[in-house]
């Protein structure tokens, strides 16, 4: 007995506010009109049952691997796992992803095919198999017909009545032996199909028992409504539930709190068993989807960020402020300032760039000089004015016992230094001394003098002080100029290099312009944020571009020293249809007439570069330069020869010294000798197919030579 389907029994009735509607589509949706919340699924009412125990979900097992199949040449593998689920993990750098890399997507599909490839050829096994069952059966089925209509009948088979009751002649009586053969054939392949069916009809039975138990199992154990595994919605609707829906005002990326800035393959498993999931048809949807999420969620986190900052303080009182508290000393360089305060929101929030930032750096610095230059003369000024209320004061008297008094008065402690205070005092006291001394000639007049000259000397002091400033920081500029002027060229070469690199990133194709290419290099940060000018960035564009069509250039020829190894080789001898599909062609754009044109021309230039290999390898042999310049010996040599011993031309009889006429010798080696010397050469080898201009050349050769300085022929005597 099968269990009962669960189609039989009426779905719960909705909960209070909810209404069921039917989409465009024809699926039907819930609306609650009080919380303006919709949803796919039928939601459940709450029960309140005394005394029932909570049905506690199964413990679900750990999702493991479970088949592990290695793709062919490549490093990855594709694992199963017990729940179904299927991922791509690298075996080398121990990664696994949910979706198929590019890299492998070809190999996975050659896979796919010969593992769905593999499943019919076992169907049609499968299919055979049973043909040849069936066949057997039927055989088996005959071959009993046969045996029994061959065995001798017995007197209880009800067939013998039969035949008692027709057997009038012995024609009528075979003419029923053969229908009742046949009838018993008949039943009996009716009652083969009858189990057949029974059989196959009880099977299906069983399938559905366990299918109604198992889905009874998973509503027990999931306590909802299944949702239905496919909904037919258009892909703007099923991106609207995916990313964000309207009415229920929640999305799918939202409730599950996905990072706008994490990659897709590190938050996919977060919302991968949501049933919204797959409203959406395809992966590459899906992705669209979850960009475009990513992009509207982050410039929310960022419009918002950027309002709480503009309305919590003014960026550039924030930047004075952020100076005031922290640069306290005069020789604060920029460099340490910004390394220690860079990523403060004080320091990036206020100025276009760093130069701004820099320039109020600066001001602020001068500011600070100034400010504690005017509180230091401020303070030695009110020091002169303590030591003048002191009447206790005189010539003569010791630092030390006098400030034991001043050492309460603020004024005492407006001067930092104890040092620079017992300096002033020293001042003081012999400031007071020249007034005593020219006091006594004039009453007026020595005060004035006392007066004029220590403001002379104050005068001399200050005028020095600021020489030494201005020397300092010429020094200093000179200096930074020229860190300034390294730190350009470096920059310089920097940008040179990252130029290069962004031009074999985005330009592969050697015909486009710079005025079409710069649309395209704009949206790359390398290109804005660029120290070159527009002149060095044209400059290199055009030595990437030169580059590019040489490579080119260099495979066409290696084409052409494929098929054509000698320099007799025709351009009609070329297989033309083969040279003007190639890759060398195709990125060239070359017609027929335009690689004919770059053929000659590479025709050209080998045998330029072939006819330099052999005058080398003239000047090269010994044979050939010996003997041809052996030919250019003058004078009476064939009378007075060269005089040689036996035993040096290899005679061993006779004694005595013979002569040697070299430059009959000469003429006897003729161009064939060295012709036989140079045949094995290379380079004579490859103009065999103009032996008369090759030997015109080597004619040319020998008759350019010169007589050897140091001839072994004799002056002749007069």
């Amino acid at each position: 007995m099968s269990a009962p389907s669960f189609s039989t029994f009426p779905p719960p009735p909705l909960p209070i506010g909810w209404t069921e509607h039917i989409g465009p589509s024809g699926v039907h949706y819930y609306y609650n009109a009080q919380t303006q919340q919709s949803t796919y699924v039928r939601p459940l009412p709450s029960f309140s049952v005394p005394n029932a125990v909570e049905l506690q979900p199964a413990k679900k097992k750990k999702e493991k691997p479970l088949i592990k199949t290695p793709i062919p040449g490549t490093d990855w593998i594709r694992v199963t796992t017990t729940e179904g689920n299927t991922f791509y993990s690298h075996k080398v750098k121990k990664e696994s992803v949910w979706i198929v890399p590019e890299e492998i997507k070809h190999a996975v599909e050659t896979m796919q095919q010969q593992e769905a490839q593999k499943a019919e050829e076992e169907r049609k096994q499968a299919e055979r198999e049973r043909s040849a069952e069936i066949d057997r059966i039927k055989n088996e089925v005959n071959d009993l017909v046969k045996r029994k209509a061959e065995d001798p009948v017995v007197d209880d088979e009800p067939v013998i009545a039969k035949k008692a009751k027709v057997d009038h002649t012995k024609h009528e009586g075979e003419d029923s032996d053969l229908s009742d053969e046949e009838e018993w054939q008949r039943d009996a392949a009716e009652q083969l199909e009858k189990e057949a069916n029974e059989g196959k009809r009880r099977l299906e039975e069983e399938c559905l028992k366990a299918e109604a138990e198992e889905e009874a199992a998973k509503a027990q154990s999931t306590a909802q409504l299944n949702v239905p595994e496919r909904v037919n919605l258009s892909i703007e609707e099923a991106k609207a539930l995916f990313k964000a829906s309207q009415l229920i005002g929640l999305t799918l990326l939202r409730e599950k709190d996905i990072n706008p800035l994490h990659p897709w393959d590190t938050s996919l498993p977060k919302f991968v068993s949501d049933p919204r999931y797959v409203l959406l048809p395809s992966v590459t949807a899906r992705r669209e989807a979850f960009d475009e999420y990513c992009r509207d969620r982050a410039r929310e986190l960022r419009q918002s960020a950027v309002k709480k900052e503009r309305e919590t303080a003014n960026p550039k009182e924030e930047y004075g402020r952020l100076l005031r508290d922290e640069v306290k000393s005069t020789r604060t360089s920029w460099t340490d300032f910004r390394r220690a305060w860079k990523k403060d929101r004080r320091f990036y929030g206020w100025g276009r760039d760093d130069r701004e930032r820099e320039k109020r750096f600066r001001e602020f610095i001068k500011e600070l000089g100034e400010r504690k230059r005017a509180a230091a003369q401020q303070a030695e000024a009110e020091f002169f004015a303590l030591l003048r209320e002191h009447a206790v004061i005189k010539e003569g008297s010791i630092w030390k016992e006098v400030k034991r008094d001043l050492v309460d008065d603020p004024r005492y402690d407006a001067v930092g230094s104890s040092s620079l205070r017992e300096e002033l005092f020293n001042t003081f006291l012999k400031g007071k001394s020249s007034m005593h001394m020219y006091k006594e000639p004039s009453n007026g007049d020595g005060d004035k003098l006392a007066l004029d000259t220590q403001l002379s000397r104050q005068e001399r002091k200050e005028r020095a002080v600021k020489e030494r400033e201005e020397k300092v920081r010429a020094e200093k500029e000179r200096l930074e100029t020229n860190i300034e002027r390294s730190r350009i060229g470096i920059n310089k070469e920097e940008g040179e290099r990252e130029f290069r690199t962004l031009l074999v990133d985005a330009i592969r194709d050697h015909k486009v312009t710079w005025d079409a290419v710069v649309p395209q290099l704009k949206k790359d940060f390398r290109f804005t944020n660029s120290p070159l000018s527009l002149n060095q960035q044209v400059q290199l564009f055009h030595t990437h571009i030169i580059h590019l069509r040489s490579k080119h250039i260099s495979n066409l020829h290696a084409l052409f020293i494929a098929h054509a190894p000698s320099l007799a080789t025709r351009f009609s001898e070329l297989p033309l249809d083969s040279l003007l599909s190639s890759l060398p062609v195709a990125k060239l754009g070359y017609d027929r007439d335009t690689l004919e044109n770059e053929f000659a021309k590479w025709q050209r230039e080998r045998t330029s570069e072939a006819r330099k290999a052999f005058d080398e390898m003239l000047s090269e042999n010994s044979f050939v330069e010996f003997w041809g310049r052996l030919g250019k010996i003058g004078g009476d040599s064939i009378e007075n020869g060269l005089k040689v011993d036996n035993e040096d031309i290899g005679e061993e009889e006779g004694e005595g010294i013979a002569k040697v006429d070299m430059k009959a010798l000469a003429k006897n080696i003729d161009i064939r000798e060295m012709e036989k010397v140079l045949k094995n050469d290379k380079r004579y080898i490859v103009f065999n197919h103009i032996p008369e201009q090759r030997e015109l050349w080597l004619r040319d050769y020998l008759f350019n030579l010169s007589a050897p300085k140091l001839s072994v022929h004799r002056p002749q005597v007069t």
